[in-house]
Protein backbone atom coordinates (compact mmCIF):
# COMPACT_ATOMS: atom_id res chain seq x y z
CA UNK A 1 0.00 0.00 0.00
CA UNK A 2 2.86 2.24 -0.03
CA UNK A 3 5.34 1.52 -2.72
CA UNK A 4 4.72 2.01 -6.20
CA UNK A 5 4.47 -1.23 -8.11
CA UNK A 6 2.97 -2.57 -11.51
CA UNK A 7 0.43 -5.28 -12.37
CA UNK A 8 -0.19 -7.56 -15.43
CA UNK A 9 -3.65 -7.22 -17.07
CA UNK A 10 -4.01 -10.51 -18.47
CA UNK A 11 -7.05 -9.47 -20.12
CA UNK A 12 -5.17 -6.80 -21.97
CA UNK A 13 -1.87 -7.92 -22.20
CA UNK A 14 -0.69 -4.57 -20.69
CA UNK A 15 0.31 -3.18 -17.90
CA UNK A 16 -1.10 -0.40 -15.14
CA UNK A 17 1.27 0.87 -12.60
CA UNK A 18 0.17 1.51 -9.14
CA UNK A 19 1.01 3.91 -6.80
CA UNK A 20 -1.04 3.91 -3.96
CA UNK A 21 0.92 6.82 -1.84
CA UNK A 22 -0.20 9.51 -4.03
CA UNK A 23 -3.73 9.93 -3.25
CA UNK A 24 -2.41 11.92 0.05
CA UNK A 25 -1.40 14.60 -2.20
CA UNK A 26 -3.07 17.77 -1.68
CA UNK A 27 -5.43 18.51 -4.47
CA UNK A 28 -5.68 21.94 -5.99
CA UNK A 29 -6.90 20.86 -9.60
CA UNK A 30 -10.34 21.03 -11.08
CA UNK A 31 -13.35 20.74 -8.89
CA UNK A 32 -16.45 18.92 -10.96
CA UNK A 33 -20.46 19.85 -9.73
CA UNK A 34 -22.17 16.79 -8.32
CA UNK A 35 -24.40 15.90 -10.29
CA UNK A 36 -28.53 17.65 -10.44
CA UNK A 37 -30.94 16.68 -7.64
CA UNK A 38 -34.02 17.74 -8.65
CA UNK A 39 -34.16 16.09 -11.91
CA UNK A 40 -37.64 16.23 -13.02
CA UNK A 41 -39.84 13.23 -13.52
CA UNK A 42 -41.22 13.88 -16.73
CA UNK A 43 -40.39 16.68 -19.29
CA UNK A 44 -42.29 17.22 -22.01
CA UNK A 45 -38.99 18.76 -23.60
CA UNK A 46 -36.52 15.46 -22.56
CA UNK A 47 -36.42 13.74 -25.95
CA UNK A 48 -36.24 10.36 -23.90
CA UNK A 49 -39.38 11.19 -21.64
CA UNK A 50 -42.58 8.54 -22.96
CA UNK A 51 -45.03 11.10 -25.12
CA UNK A 52 -41.73 13.78 -26.48
CA UNK A 53 -40.62 14.53 -29.22
CA UNK A 54 -37.41 13.97 -30.48
CA UNK A 55 -34.86 15.51 -32.74
CA UNK A 56 -36.15 13.79 -36.02
CA UNK A 57 -39.74 14.81 -35.48
CA UNK A 58 -40.85 11.14 -33.78
CA UNK A 59 -43.14 11.08 -30.66
CA UNK A 60 -42.24 8.66 -28.33
CA UNK A 61 -45.13 6.34 -27.21
CA UNK A 62 -46.45 6.64 -23.56
CA UNK A 63 -44.08 3.33 -22.76
CA UNK A 64 -44.46 2.09 -19.14
CA UNK A 65 -41.27 -0.42 -18.91
CA UNK A 66 -37.79 -0.07 -21.38
CA UNK A 67 -38.38 1.70 -24.45
CA UNK A 68 -35.91 0.87 -27.30
CA UNK A 69 -35.35 3.08 -30.46
CA UNK A 70 -32.73 3.81 -33.54
CA UNK A 71 -30.50 6.37 -32.42
CA UNK A 72 -31.19 9.72 -34.23
CA UNK A 73 -27.48 10.46 -34.63
CA UNK A 74 -25.87 6.77 -35.68
CA UNK A 75 -22.53 6.17 -35.12
CA UNK A 76 -22.91 3.47 -37.57
CA UNK A 77 -25.43 2.78 -40.57
CA UNK A 78 -26.27 -0.32 -42.08
CA UNK A 79 -25.73 0.96 -46.07
CA UNK A 80 -22.36 2.92 -45.36
CA UNK A 81 -20.57 2.45 -48.54
CA UNK A 82 -17.17 1.13 -49.08
CA UNK A 83 -14.18 3.09 -48.79
CA UNK A 84 -11.69 4.12 -51.36
CA UNK A 85 -8.69 1.44 -52.21
CA UNK A 86 -5.66 2.98 -50.84
CA UNK A 87 -2.31 4.25 -52.11
CA UNK A 88 0.11 2.78 -49.50
CA UNK A 89 -0.01 0.62 -46.57
CA UNK A 90 0.11 3.78 -44.51
CA UNK A 91 -3.31 5.13 -45.29
CA UNK A 92 -5.70 2.30 -44.60
CA UNK A 93 -9.42 2.16 -44.65
CA UNK A 94 -12.18 -0.65 -44.19
CA UNK A 95 -15.73 -0.67 -44.24
CA UNK A 96 -17.97 0.06 -40.86
CA UNK A 97 -21.34 -0.81 -41.29
CA UNK A 98 -23.74 -1.18 -38.57
CA UNK A 99 -27.18 -0.41 -36.00
CA UNK A 100 -27.01 1.98 -33.25
CA UNK A 101 -29.89 1.94 -30.65
CA UNK A 102 -31.04 4.07 -27.53
CA UNK A 103 -32.64 1.94 -24.89
CA UNK A 104 -34.59 3.43 -22.16
CA UNK A 105 -34.51 2.08 -18.92
CA UNK A 106 -37.57 3.10 -17.48
CA UNK A 107 -40.28 6.32 -17.92
CA UNK A 108 -38.79 8.08 -15.06
CA UNK A 109 -36.42 10.51 -15.37
CA UNK A 110 -35.33 10.55 -12.07
CA UNK A 111 -35.03 7.04 -11.48
CA UNK A 112 -31.45 5.94 -12.15
CA UNK A 113 -30.58 1.85 -11.49
CA UNK A 114 -29.70 1.09 -8.34
CA UNK A 115 -33.23 2.93 -7.10
CA UNK A 116 -34.89 0.77 -9.58
CA UNK A 117 -36.96 -2.62 -8.10
CA UNK A 118 -35.31 -5.67 -8.56
CA UNK A 119 -38.38 -6.66 -11.09
CA UNK A 120 -37.44 -3.27 -13.02
CA UNK A 121 -34.45 -4.01 -13.51
CA UNK A 122 -34.87 -7.83 -14.21
CA UNK A 123 -36.85 -6.07 -17.12
CA UNK A 124 -33.59 -4.12 -18.52
CA UNK A 125 -31.52 -7.25 -18.26
CA UNK A 126 -34.24 -9.25 -20.03
CA UNK A 127 -34.45 -6.48 -23.03
CA UNK A 128 -30.44 -6.40 -23.16
CA UNK A 129 -30.51 -10.37 -23.86
CA UNK A 130 -33.30 -9.84 -26.64
CA UNK A 131 -31.38 -6.89 -28.13
CA UNK A 132 -27.93 -9.29 -28.12
CA UNK A 133 -29.66 -11.83 -29.52
CA UNK A 134 -31.44 -9.99 -32.16
CA UNK A 135 -28.75 -7.77 -33.27
CA UNK A 136 -26.16 -10.58 -33.15
CA UNK A 137 -28.05 -12.98 -35.49
CA UNK A 138 -26.27 -11.09 -38.00
CA UNK A 139 -23.54 -8.66 -36.68
CA UNK A 140 -20.04 -9.74 -35.20
CA UNK A 141 -20.49 -7.63 -32.03
CA UNK A 142 -23.14 -5.93 -30.18
CA UNK A 143 -22.00 -3.46 -27.74
CA UNK A 144 -24.35 -2.98 -24.42
CA UNK A 145 -22.91 0.24 -22.95
CA UNK A 146 -24.23 2.37 -19.88
CA UNK A 147 -22.56 6.08 -19.58
CA UNK A 148 -24.52 7.27 -16.39
CA UNK A 149 -23.67 11.28 -15.60
CA UNK A 150 -22.57 13.78 -17.21
CA UNK A 151 -19.12 13.62 -16.26
CA UNK A 152 -19.07 10.46 -18.29
CA UNK A 153 -20.06 12.15 -21.43
CA UNK A 154 -24.03 11.37 -20.73
CA UNK A 155 -25.72 14.13 -22.50
CA UNK A 156 -29.24 13.78 -21.10
CA UNK A 157 -29.92 12.52 -17.65
CA UNK A 158 -32.60 10.40 -17.97
CA UNK A 159 -31.88 6.44 -17.46
CA UNK A 160 -30.41 4.90 -20.54
CA UNK A 161 -27.84 2.76 -22.44
CA UNK A 162 -26.78 2.59 -26.38
CA UNK A 163 -26.58 -0.64 -28.16
CA UNK A 164 -24.11 -0.48 -31.03
CA UNK A 165 -23.85 -2.97 -33.47
CA UNK A 166 -20.98 -3.39 -36.00
CA UNK A 167 -19.82 -5.12 -38.86
CA UNK A 168 -16.45 -5.94 -37.27
CA UNK A 169 -14.64 -6.67 -34.11
CA UNK A 170 -13.82 -3.32 -31.88
CA UNK A 171 -10.13 -3.18 -30.92
CA UNK A 172 -11.53 -4.49 -27.38
CA UNK A 173 -13.30 -7.34 -28.39
CA UNK A 174 -10.41 -8.51 -30.87
CA UNK A 175 -7.65 -7.86 -27.84
CA UNK A 176 -9.90 -10.16 -25.29
CA UNK A 177 -10.79 -12.48 -28.02
CA UNK A 178 -6.92 -13.07 -28.48
CA UNK A 179 -6.10 -13.18 -24.70
CA UNK A 180 -8.80 -15.45 -23.79
CA UNK A 181 -7.97 -17.81 -26.73
CA UNK A 182 -4.42 -17.93 -25.80
CA UNK A 183 -5.35 -18.45 -21.62
CA UNK A 184 -7.77 -21.39 -22.95
CA UNK A 185 -4.59 -23.16 -25.02
CA UNK A 186 -2.23 -22.83 -22.38
CA UNK A 187 -3.99 -23.88 -18.98
CA UNK A 188 -7.33 -25.42 -20.36
CA UNK A 189 -9.68 -23.37 -18.69
CA UNK A 190 -11.77 -20.06 -19.72
CA UNK A 191 -9.04 -17.13 -18.34
CA UNK A 192 -12.08 -15.31 -16.18
CA UNK A 193 -13.66 -18.72 -15.37
CA UNK A 194 -10.51 -19.25 -13.47
CA UNK A 195 -10.29 -15.51 -12.17
CA UNK A 196 -13.96 -15.84 -10.29
CA UNK A 197 -12.56 -18.75 -8.61
CA UNK A 198 -9.37 -17.76 -7.27
CA UNK A 199 -11.17 -13.96 -6.34
CA UNK A 200 -14.38 -15.98 -5.05
CA UNK A 201 -10.94 -17.98 -2.18
CA UNK A 202 -8.70 -14.97 -1.91
CA UNK A 203 -11.66 -12.35 -0.96
CA UNK A 204 -9.57 -9.44 -0.85
CA UNK A 205 -11.11 -7.46 -4.07
CA UNK A 206 -14.77 -9.08 -3.69
CA UNK A 207 -17.26 -6.26 -3.07
CA UNK A 208 -20.13 -8.39 -3.45
CA UNK A 209 -20.93 -12.03 -3.94
CA UNK A 210 -24.29 -14.20 -4.37
CA UNK A 211 -24.99 -17.62 -6.06
CA UNK A 212 -24.33 -16.80 -9.40
CA UNK A 213 -22.37 -13.73 -10.05
CA UNK A 214 -19.42 -12.11 -7.86
CA UNK A 215 -17.96 -8.72 -8.71
CA UNK A 216 -14.36 -7.86 -7.61
CA UNK A 217 -12.41 -4.61 -7.92
CA UNK A 218 -9.62 -6.97 -10.74
CA UNK A 219 -6.11 -7.17 -9.73
CA UNK A 220 -5.46 -5.06 -12.70
CA UNK A 221 -8.38 -2.35 -11.93
CA UNK A 222 -7.09 1.38 -13.89
CA UNK A 223 -9.81 3.38 -12.51
CA UNK A 224 -10.17 4.27 -8.96
CA UNK A 225 -13.44 2.00 -8.13
CA UNK A 226 -13.44 0.41 -11.10
CA UNK A 227 -15.40 -3.25 -10.98
CA UNK A 228 -15.52 -6.67 -12.88
CA UNK A 229 -18.95 -8.27 -12.63
CA UNK A 230 -18.56 -11.86 -13.73
CA UNK A 231 -20.76 -15.46 -13.29
CA UNK A 232 -19.71 -17.98 -11.31
CA UNK A 233 -20.60 -20.70 -14.37
CA UNK A 234 -19.10 -20.75 -18.06
CA UNK A 235 -21.25 -18.38 -19.66
CA UNK A 236 -20.16 -17.07 -23.18
CA UNK A 237 -23.34 -14.57 -24.20
CA UNK A 238 -25.64 -12.16 -22.47
CA UNK A 239 -28.81 -14.22 -23.76
CA UNK A 240 -27.47 -17.68 -22.71
CA UNK A 241 -28.43 -16.67 -19.01
CA UNK A 242 -30.84 -18.23 -16.91
CA UNK A 243 -34.11 -17.29 -15.91
CA UNK A 244 -32.56 -17.88 -12.37
CA UNK A 245 -29.38 -16.21 -13.13
CA UNK A 246 -31.12 -13.04 -14.94
CA UNK A 247 -32.82 -12.77 -11.04
CA UNK A 248 -29.62 -12.72 -9.51
CA UNK A 249 -28.08 -10.63 -11.88
CA UNK A 250 -30.18 -8.19 -11.33
CA UNK A 251 -29.91 -8.89 -7.28
CA UNK A 252 -26.42 -7.95 -7.89
CA UNK A 253 -26.35 -5.10 -9.99
CA UNK A 254 -28.58 -3.16 -7.58
CA UNK A 255 -26.17 -4.28 -4.26
CA UNK A 256 -23.35 -3.30 -6.62
CA UNK A 257 -24.79 0.10 -7.71
CA UNK A 258 -25.99 1.06 -4.40
CA UNK A 259 -22.64 1.13 -2.86
CA UNK A 260 -21.87 2.99 -5.72
CA UNK A 261 -24.22 5.81 -4.82
CA UNK A 262 -23.29 5.62 -1.05
CA UNK A 263 -19.29 6.20 -1.58
CA UNK A 264 -20.06 9.45 -2.07
CA UNK A 265 -23.63 10.07 -1.30
CA UNK A 266 -24.08 11.05 -5.20
CA UNK A 267 -25.63 9.28 -8.22
CA UNK A 268 -22.39 7.76 -9.08
CA UNK A 269 -20.89 8.28 -12.82
CA UNK A 270 -19.66 5.40 -14.78
CA UNK A 271 -19.25 4.05 -17.95
CA UNK A 272 -19.95 0.61 -18.15
CA UNK A 273 -20.37 -2.16 -21.01
CA UNK A 274 -21.04 -6.08 -21.24
CA UNK A 275 -18.19 -8.23 -23.02
CA UNK A 276 -19.34 -11.88 -24.54
CA UNK A 277 -18.79 -14.35 -27.46
CA UNK A 278 -18.83 -12.26 -30.95
CA UNK A 279 -21.87 -12.91 -32.62
CA UNK A 280 -22.82 -13.47 -36.78
CA UNK A 281 -20.65 -15.86 -38.21
CA UNK A 282 -19.18 -16.39 -34.97
CA UNK A 283 -22.04 -17.95 -33.86
CA UNK A 284 -20.71 -21.31 -35.39
CA UNK A 285 -17.45 -21.43 -34.02
CA UNK A 286 -15.91 -22.83 -30.98
CA UNK A 287 -16.62 -19.34 -28.55
CA UNK A 288 -15.28 -22.14 -25.49
CA UNK A 289 -12.33 -19.64 -24.50
CA UNK A 290 -14.88 -16.26 -23.60
CA UNK A 291 -16.57 -15.94 -20.38
CA UNK A 292 -19.35 -13.29 -20.30
CA UNK A 293 -18.42 -10.39 -18.25
CA UNK A 294 -19.38 -6.62 -17.30
CA UNK A 295 -17.07 -3.69 -17.10
CA UNK A 296 -18.05 -0.71 -15.11
CA UNK A 297 -15.49 2.71 -14.95
CA UNK A 298 -16.32 5.14 -12.43
CA UNK A 299 -14.03 8.27 -12.72
CA UNK A 300 -14.53 9.31 -8.98
CA UNK A 301 -11.47 9.33 -7.29
CA UNK A 302 -11.66 11.20 -4.02
CA UNK A 303 -15.28 12.81 -3.39
CA UNK A 304 -18.51 13.21 -5.35
CA UNK A 305 -16.54 16.06 -7.01
CA UNK A 306 -12.99 15.06 -7.42
CA UNK A 307 -12.08 12.79 -10.57
CA UNK A 308 -9.34 10.39 -12.11
CA UNK A 309 -7.67 11.94 -15.19
CA UNK A 310 -6.25 9.91 -17.49
CA UNK A 311 -3.97 11.91 -19.02
CA UNK A 312 0.23 12.88 -19.22
CA UNK A 313 1.27 9.87 -18.18
CA UNK A 314 -1.83 7.21 -18.94
CA UNK A 315 -1.61 8.37 -22.55
CA UNK A 316 2.11 8.45 -23.03
CA UNK A 317 3.22 5.32 -21.03
CA UNK A 318 0.78 3.33 -19.11
CA UNK A 319 -2.18 3.54 -16.73
CA UNK A 320 -1.43 4.59 -13.20
CA UNK A 321 -3.70 4.24 -10.10
CA UNK A 322 -3.78 6.14 -6.82
CA UNK A 323 -4.76 3.77 -4.47
CA UNK A 324 -4.21 -0.03 -4.36
CA UNK A 325 -7.64 -2.60 -5.95
CA UNK A 326 -7.62 -3.99 -2.08
CA UNK A 327 -7.77 -0.90 -0.88
CA UNK A 328 -10.76 -0.06 -3.29
CA UNK A 329 -12.59 -3.24 -2.57
CA UNK A 330 -12.35 -3.05 1.30
CA UNK A 331 -14.20 0.39 1.01
CA UNK A 332 -17.01 -0.16 -0.87
CA UNK A 333 -17.76 -4.11 0.66
CA UNK A 334 -17.63 -2.16 4.04
CA UNK A 335 -20.63 0.45 2.54
CA UNK A 336 -24.24 -0.24 3.18
CA UNK A 337 -27.01 -1.76 1.13
CA UNK A 338 -29.32 0.15 1.80
CA UNK A 339 -29.44 3.46 -0.52
CA UNK A 340 -28.55 6.75 1.12
CA UNK A 341 -31.94 8.50 -0.13
CA UNK A 342 -34.14 5.73 1.45
CA UNK A 343 -32.12 5.47 5.00
CA UNK A 344 -34.46 6.61 7.58
CA UNK A 345 -33.34 9.38 8.86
Amino acid sequence: TEHQHARYNPLRDDWVLVSAHRVKRPWQGQVEKPPPEDVPRWDPKNPLCPGATRANGEVNPQYEGTFVFPNDFPALQPDAPEPGDSDHPLFRAAAARGVCKVMCFHPWSDLTLPLMSLAEIRAVIDTWAELAAELGASYPWVQIFENKGAMMGCSNPHPHCQVWASSFLPNEAHLEDRTQRQHLTQHSVPMLLEYAEQEALRKERLVVENADWLVVVPYWATWPYQTLLLPRRHVCRLQDLREDERDSLASIMQRLLIKYDNLFEVSFPYSMGWHGAPTGPYLEEDCRHWQLHAHYYPPLLRSATVRKFMVGYEMLAQAQRDLTPEQAAERLRSLPEVHYKQRTK
